[in-house]
Protein backbone atom coordinates (compact mmCIF):
# COMPACT_ATOMS: atom_id res chain seq x y z
CA UNK A 1 0.00 0.00 0.00
CA UNK A 2 0.92 3.83 0.21
CA UNK A 3 1.38 6.63 3.01
CA UNK A 4 3.49 9.22 3.49
CA UNK A 5 7.17 8.39 5.08
CA UNK A 6 9.04 10.69 7.04
CA UNK A 7 12.76 10.71 5.66
CA UNK A 8 14.12 13.26 8.07
CA UNK A 9 14.10 16.49 8.72
CA UNK A 10 11.90 18.37 5.98
CA UNK A 11 11.37 15.45 3.83
CA UNK A 12 8.12 13.33 3.77
CA UNK A 13 7.34 11.07 0.48
CA UNK A 14 4.59 9.12 -0.93
CA UNK A 15 5.93 6.00 -1.27
CA UNK A 16 5.35 1.77 -0.93
CA UNK A 17 4.74 0.71 3.16
CA UNK A 18 4.16 -2.52 4.48
CA UNK A 19 0.35 -3.40 4.46
CA UNK A 20 -0.82 -3.90 8.16
CA UNK A 21 -1.82 -7.17 9.10
CA UNK A 22 -3.37 -8.98 12.44
CA UNK A 23 -1.08 -9.02 14.24
CA UNK A 24 -3.29 -9.90 17.73
CA UNK A 25 -6.59 -11.59 18.30
CA UNK A 26 -8.34 -8.32 19.17
CA UNK A 27 -6.62 -6.08 16.18
CA UNK A 28 -9.01 -4.41 13.42
CA UNK A 29 -7.21 -3.52 10.45
CA UNK A 30 -9.42 0.02 8.97
CA UNK A 31 -9.25 0.73 5.28
CA UNK A 32 -8.60 4.99 5.62
CA UNK A 33 -10.94 7.14 4.32
CA UNK A 34 -9.42 10.20 5.47
CA UNK A 35 -6.39 11.39 7.44
CA UNK A 36 -5.10 14.61 9.13
CA UNK A 37 -2.16 16.72 9.38
CA UNK A 38 -1.77 18.05 13.21
CA UNK A 39 0.51 20.59 14.18
CA UNK A 40 2.06 17.73 16.28
CA UNK A 41 3.07 16.33 12.99
CA UNK A 42 5.31 19.34 12.31
CA UNK A 43 7.83 18.58 14.63
CA UNK A 44 8.51 15.53 13.54
CA UNK A 45 8.92 17.05 10.37
CA UNK A 46 10.92 19.94 11.67
CA UNK A 47 13.09 17.30 13.92
CA UNK A 48 12.16 18.79 17.25
CA UNK A 49 9.84 16.29 19.00
CA UNK A 50 11.46 14.75 21.71
CA UNK A 51 11.43 11.03 21.72
CA UNK A 52 8.70 10.29 24.40
CA UNK A 53 8.11 7.24 23.44
CA UNK A 54 11.01 5.99 22.57
CA UNK A 55 13.91 6.26 19.67
CA UNK A 56 12.37 6.87 16.45
CA UNK A 57 13.56 4.95 13.37
CA UNK A 58 15.36 6.80 10.57
CA UNK A 59 12.32 6.26 8.23
CA UNK A 60 8.54 5.49 9.01
CA UNK A 61 4.95 6.19 8.04
CA UNK A 62 3.48 9.16 9.89
CA UNK A 63 0.13 10.87 10.38
CA UNK A 64 -2.11 9.80 13.81
CA UNK A 65 -5.64 11.34 12.73
CA UNK A 66 -7.90 8.74 10.78
CA UNK A 67 -11.58 7.85 9.76
CA UNK A 68 -12.12 4.62 7.78
CA UNK A 69 -13.69 1.38 7.21
CA UNK A 70 -13.42 -2.10 9.36
CA UNK A 71 -12.18 -4.11 6.13
CA UNK A 72 -10.55 -7.39 8.30
CA UNK A 73 -11.30 -8.06 12.13
CA UNK A 74 -9.29 -10.66 14.53
CA UNK A 75 -11.00 -13.42 15.89
CA UNK A 76 -11.79 -11.70 19.64
CA UNK A 77 -13.40 -8.57 18.34
CA UNK A 78 -17.08 -8.49 18.81
CA UNK A 79 -18.23 -4.99 19.25
CA UNK A 80 -17.05 -3.99 15.31
CA UNK A 81 -17.55 -5.92 12.12
CA UNK A 82 -16.24 -5.13 8.70
CA UNK A 83 -17.64 -2.63 6.56
CA UNK A 84 -18.02 -0.24 9.99
CA UNK A 85 -17.03 3.19 9.80
CA UNK A 86 -14.69 4.41 12.94
CA UNK A 87 -12.78 6.51 13.91
CA UNK A 88 -9.13 6.03 14.89
CA UNK A 89 -7.90 8.16 18.11
CA UNK A 90 -4.20 9.52 18.18
CA UNK A 91 -3.48 7.45 20.87
CA UNK A 92 -4.59 4.15 22.26
CA UNK A 93 -3.97 1.61 25.41
CA UNK A 94 -4.45 -1.56 25.91
CA UNK A 95 -8.10 -1.90 26.18
CA UNK A 96 -8.25 -4.50 29.02
CA UNK A 97 -6.96 -2.67 32.32
CA UNK A 98 -9.64 -0.17 34.25
CA UNK A 99 -7.67 2.94 34.04
CA UNK A 100 -7.75 2.12 29.78
CA UNK A 101 -11.35 1.43 30.11
CA UNK A 102 -11.94 4.88 31.68
CA UNK A 103 -10.02 6.32 28.98
CA UNK A 104 -7.17 7.18 30.88
CA UNK A 105 -4.60 5.53 28.49
CA UNK A 106 -1.67 7.01 30.37
CA UNK A 107 -2.11 5.34 33.06
CA UNK A 108 -2.37 1.63 31.61
CA UNK A 109 -1.34 -1.04 33.27
CA UNK A 110 -0.11 -3.29 30.95
CA UNK A 111 2.16 -0.66 29.46
CA UNK A 112 0.03 -0.83 26.05
CA UNK A 113 0.40 2.89 25.54
CA UNK A 114 0.98 3.65 21.95
CA UNK A 115 0.82 6.46 19.28
CA UNK A 116 0.15 6.15 15.64
CA UNK A 117 2.70 7.86 13.29
CA UNK A 118 5.65 8.11 15.73
CA UNK A 119 7.58 5.21 14.48
CA UNK A 120 7.33 3.55 17.68
CA UNK A 121 5.22 0.32 17.35
CA UNK A 122 2.41 1.65 15.66
CA UNK A 123 2.03 2.52 11.78
CA UNK A 124 1.09 5.84 10.78
CA UNK A 125 -2.06 6.54 9.74
CA UNK A 126 -1.47 8.43 6.73
CA UNK A 127 -1.80 5.61 4.83
CA UNK A 128 -4.17 3.52 2.63
CA UNK A 129 -4.74 1.76 5.81
CA UNK A 130 -3.59 1.04 9.96
CA UNK A 131 -3.34 -1.58 12.16
CA UNK A 132 -5.69 -0.56 15.40
CA UNK A 133 -4.72 -2.93 18.54
CA UNK A 134 -7.99 -3.93 20.54
CA UNK A 135 -9.92 -2.56 18.42
CA UNK A 136 -13.35 -3.52 19.94
CA UNK A 137 -12.07 -0.45 22.73
CA UNK A 138 -9.44 2.28 20.94
CA UNK A 139 -12.18 2.72 17.69
CA UNK A 140 -15.61 4.18 17.93
CA UNK A 141 -17.79 3.59 15.46
CA UNK A 142 -18.80 6.81 13.36
CA UNK A 143 -21.60 8.23 15.45
CA UNK A 144 -24.88 9.04 13.92
CA UNK A 145 -25.15 12.96 12.53
CA UNK A 146 -21.33 12.75 12.33
CA UNK A 147 -19.71 13.02 9.67
CA UNK A 148 -16.11 11.61 8.20
CA UNK A 149 -14.52 15.22 8.45
CA UNK A 150 -16.10 16.19 12.05
CA UNK A 151 -14.80 12.19 13.10
CA UNK A 152 -11.37 13.63 11.74
CA UNK A 153 -11.80 16.34 14.59
CA UNK A 154 -12.66 13.71 17.02
CA UNK A 155 -9.33 11.76 16.28
CA UNK A 156 -7.02 14.91 18.32
CA UNK A 157 -7.67 18.36 17.30
CA UNK A 158 -11.21 18.75 18.65
CA UNK A 159 -10.57 16.78 22.47
CA UNK A 160 -7.09 18.26 22.42
CA UNK A 161 -9.11 21.83 22.87
CA UNK A 162 -11.67 20.74 25.10
CA UNK A 163 -9.24 19.29 27.51
CA UNK A 164 -7.70 22.42 27.14
CA UNK A 165 -10.74 24.27 28.13
CA UNK A 166 -11.59 22.01 30.97
CA UNK A 167 -7.83 23.08 32.42
CA UNK A 168 -8.27 26.30 31.89
CA UNK A 169 -11.25 26.41 34.35
CA UNK A 170 -13.44 28.23 31.71
CA UNK A 171 -17.15 28.81 33.48
CA UNK A 172 -19.57 30.81 32.75
CA UNK A 173 -19.31 34.85 32.68
CA UNK A 174 -15.57 34.78 32.44
CA UNK A 175 -12.77 36.16 30.39
CA UNK A 176 -10.79 34.05 27.57
CA UNK A 177 -7.71 34.82 26.01
CA UNK A 178 -6.65 32.22 23.45
CA UNK A 179 -3.20 32.92 21.95
CA UNK A 180 -2.66 31.07 18.86
CA UNK A 181 -5.72 30.85 16.40
CA UNK A 182 -4.53 27.63 14.31
CA UNK A 183 -7.73 24.96 14.10
CA UNK A 184 -7.24 23.56 18.06
CA UNK A 185 -7.50 27.87 18.93
CA UNK A 186 -9.95 28.45 16.98
CA UNK A 187 -12.04 24.94 18.29
CA UNK A 188 -10.68 26.43 21.67
CA UNK A 189 -12.92 29.73 21.18
CA UNK A 190 -15.83 27.86 19.68
CA UNK A 191 -15.53 25.65 23.09
CA UNK A 192 -15.23 28.63 25.64
CA UNK A 193 -17.98 30.48 23.52
CA UNK A 194 -20.66 27.94 24.34
CA UNK A 195 -19.11 26.90 27.78
CA UNK A 196 -20.48 30.42 28.79
CA UNK A 197 -17.60 32.60 28.77
CA UNK A 198 -18.48 36.53 28.39
CA UNK A 199 -15.79 37.33 26.78
CA UNK A 200 -13.39 35.46 24.14
CA UNK A 201 -10.65 37.28 23.38
CA UNK A 202 -8.86 35.94 20.05
CA UNK A 203 -5.32 36.81 19.74
CA UNK A 204 -2.92 35.55 16.26
CA UNK A 205 -0.47 37.55 14.19
CA UNK A 206 -2.51 36.50 11.18
CA UNK A 207 -5.14 38.83 10.16
CA UNK A 208 -7.06 35.88 8.21
CA UNK A 209 -7.06 33.79 11.36
CA UNK A 210 -8.48 36.70 13.48
CA UNK A 211 -11.08 37.03 10.95
CA UNK A 212 -12.80 33.38 11.56
CA UNK A 213 -12.36 33.96 15.45
CA UNK A 214 -14.37 36.92 15.14
CA UNK A 215 -16.76 35.44 12.71
CA UNK A 216 -17.22 32.72 16.00
CA UNK A 217 -18.23 35.48 18.44
CA UNK A 218 -14.35 36.64 19.65
CA UNK A 219 -12.79 39.62 20.11
CA UNK A 220 -9.80 39.23 17.83
CA UNK A 221 -6.46 41.37 18.70
CA UNK A 222 -2.84 41.34 17.32
CA UNK A 223 -0.66 40.08 19.40
CA UNK A 224 1.22 43.13 19.42
CA UNK A 225 -1.75 44.43 20.81
CA UNK A 226 -2.80 42.24 22.96
CA UNK A 227 -1.91 43.34 26.46
CA UNK A 228 -2.72 46.94 26.16
CA UNK A 229 -6.27 46.17 24.66
CA UNK A 230 -7.25 43.43 27.33
CA UNK A 231 -5.96 45.80 29.71
CA UNK A 232 -8.28 48.62 29.14
CA UNK A 233 -11.03 46.56 27.99
CA UNK A 234 -10.80 44.96 31.61
CA UNK A 235 -10.22 48.14 33.82
CA UNK A 236 -6.67 46.48 34.74
CA UNK A 237 -8.44 43.02 35.80
CA UNK A 238 -6.68 41.01 32.58
CA UNK A 239 -8.21 37.77 31.34
CA UNK A 240 -9.65 34.84 33.99
CA UNK A 241 -8.34 31.96 31.95
CA UNK A 242 -5.87 32.08 29.28
CA UNK A 243 -5.08 29.10 26.64
CA UNK A 244 -1.85 28.82 24.97
CA UNK A 245 -2.10 27.10 21.58
CA UNK A 246 0.99 27.96 20.27
CA UNK A 247 3.56 26.10 21.76
CA UNK A 248 6.74 29.25 21.83
CA UNK A 249 8.25 30.88 24.61
CA UNK A 250 7.22 33.85 23.41
CA UNK A 251 3.59 32.79 23.48
CA UNK A 252 4.25 31.62 26.88
CA UNK A 253 5.57 34.84 28.09
CA UNK A 254 2.38 36.86 26.73
CA UNK A 255 -0.25 34.35 28.53
CA UNK A 256 1.64 35.23 31.81
CA UNK A 257 0.91 39.08 30.85
CA UNK A 258 -2.34 38.23 29.92
CA UNK A 259 -3.52 36.43 33.28
CA UNK A 260 -4.96 38.08 36.10
CA UNK A 261 -5.40 37.55 39.77
CA UNK A 262 -6.42 34.15 40.78
CA UNK A 263 -6.24 33.48 36.58
CA UNK A 264 -5.41 30.45 34.99
CA UNK A 265 -3.41 29.22 31.82
CA UNK A 266 -3.56 26.63 30.03
CA UNK A 267 -0.86 25.25 28.03
CA UNK A 268 -1.81 22.83 24.86
CA UNK A 269 0.90 24.60 22.55
CA UNK A 270 3.95 21.61 22.64
CA UNK A 271 6.64 23.37 23.76
CA UNK A 272 10.07 21.67 23.23
CA UNK A 273 12.50 24.63 24.59
CA UNK A 274 10.33 25.48 27.71
CA UNK A 275 12.76 27.99 28.15
CA UNK A 276 10.52 30.91 29.90
CA UNK A 277 10.69 31.97 33.18
CA UNK A 278 7.30 31.79 35.50
CA UNK A 279 7.16 35.63 36.33
CA UNK A 280 7.41 37.00 39.76
CA UNK A 281 4.24 38.80 40.07
CA UNK A 282 2.23 35.58 38.71
CA UNK A 283 3.33 34.20 41.65
CA UNK A 284 1.74 36.91 43.24
CA UNK A 285 -0.87 36.66 41.54
CA UNK A 286 -1.50 33.31 42.35
CA UNK A 287 -2.21 32.08 38.75
CA UNK A 288 -2.43 28.44 38.15
CA UNK A 289 -0.61 26.81 35.09
CA UNK A 290 -1.66 23.32 33.93
CA UNK A 291 -0.46 21.79 30.60
CA UNK A 292 -1.28 19.02 28.58
CA UNK A 293 1.02 17.96 25.66
CA UNK A 294 -0.44 14.30 25.12
CA UNK A 295 -4.77 14.43 25.33
CA UNK A 296 -6.21 11.27 25.89
CA UNK A 297 -8.40 11.34 22.81
CA UNK A 298 -11.11 8.91 23.77
CA UNK A 299 -11.82 10.18 27.00
CA UNK A 300 -13.45 13.12 25.94
CA UNK A 301 -15.88 11.59 23.23
CA UNK A 302 -18.87 10.90 25.41
CA UNK A 303 -18.97 14.83 26.22
CA UNK A 304 -18.00 16.11 22.91
CA UNK A 305 -19.77 13.73 19.99
CA UNK A 306 -23.47 15.21 21.38
CA UNK A 307 -22.05 18.89 21.28
CA UNK A 308 -21.44 18.01 17.31
CA UNK A 309 -24.72 16.15 16.52
CA UNK A 310 -26.59 18.89 17.89
CA UNK A 311 -24.70 21.04 16.09
CA UNK A 312 -23.43 23.12 19.09
CA UNK A 313 -19.75 23.06 17.20
CA UNK A 314 -18.83 22.66 13.76
CA UNK A 315 -15.10 21.60 13.65
CA UNK A 316 -15.64 20.91 10.63
CA UNK A 317 -15.53 24.55 9.50
CA UNK A 318 -12.08 24.62 10.11
CA UNK A 319 -11.17 21.89 7.14
CA UNK A 320 -9.76 24.42 4.33
CA UNK A 321 -7.43 22.04 2.25
CA UNK A 322 -8.73 18.68 0.78
CA UNK A 323 -6.10 17.11 -1.17
CA UNK A 324 -5.41 13.54 -2.06
CA UNK A 325 -3.10 11.64 -0.32
CA UNK A 326 -0.58 11.21 -3.14
CA UNK A 327 -0.15 15.15 -3.27
CA UNK A 328 0.60 14.48 0.84
CA UNK A 329 4.77 16.13 0.62
CA UNK A 330 2.95 19.25 -1.39
CA UNK A 331 0.49 18.92 1.59
CA UNK A 332 2.74 18.93 4.15
CA UNK A 333 4.66 22.02 2.48
CA UNK A 334 1.58 24.09 2.07
CA UNK A 335 0.29 23.45 6.39
CA UNK A 336 4.30 23.92 7.32
CA UNK A 337 4.42 27.44 4.92
CA UNK A 338 0.86 28.14 6.85
CA UNK A 339 -0.52 29.73 3.49
CA UNK A 340 -3.07 32.37 3.25
CA UNK A 341 -6.02 30.96 4.40
CA UNK A 342 -5.07 27.43 5.26
CA UNK A 343 -5.93 25.76 8.53
CA UNK A 344 -6.98 22.07 8.68
CA UNK A 345 -5.62 19.94 5.90
CA UNK A 346 -7.55 16.55 5.24
CA UNK A 347 -5.72 13.85 2.86
CA UNK A 348 -8.13 11.45 1.32
CA UNK A 349 -6.12 7.92 -0.67
CA UNK A 350 -7.53 7.43 -3.92
CA UNK A 351 -8.61 10.48 -5.19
Amino acid sequence: MKGIVLHGTGDVRYENVADPVIEQPRDIIVKTLACGICGSDLHLLHGTMPPVLGEQPSTYCIGHEAVGEVVETGREVSALKVGDTVIVPAAVGCGRCRPCLRGNIKKCENNGLGVFGFGTGLGGCQAEAVRVPAGDVNAMRLPEGVGVEQGIALTDNLPTAYCAILGARIHPGCSVAVIGLGPIGLMAVELALIMGAETVYAIDLVEGRRARAAGLGAVALDGKDAVDSIREATAGRMADCVIEAVGSDLTMELAFELVGVGGTISVLGVNTSLKFRTPFPSLIKGVTIAANFFTEVSRYWDDLVPLIQHKRIKPEQFVTDRIPLSDGAEAYRKFDRREAGTLKVVLYPGE
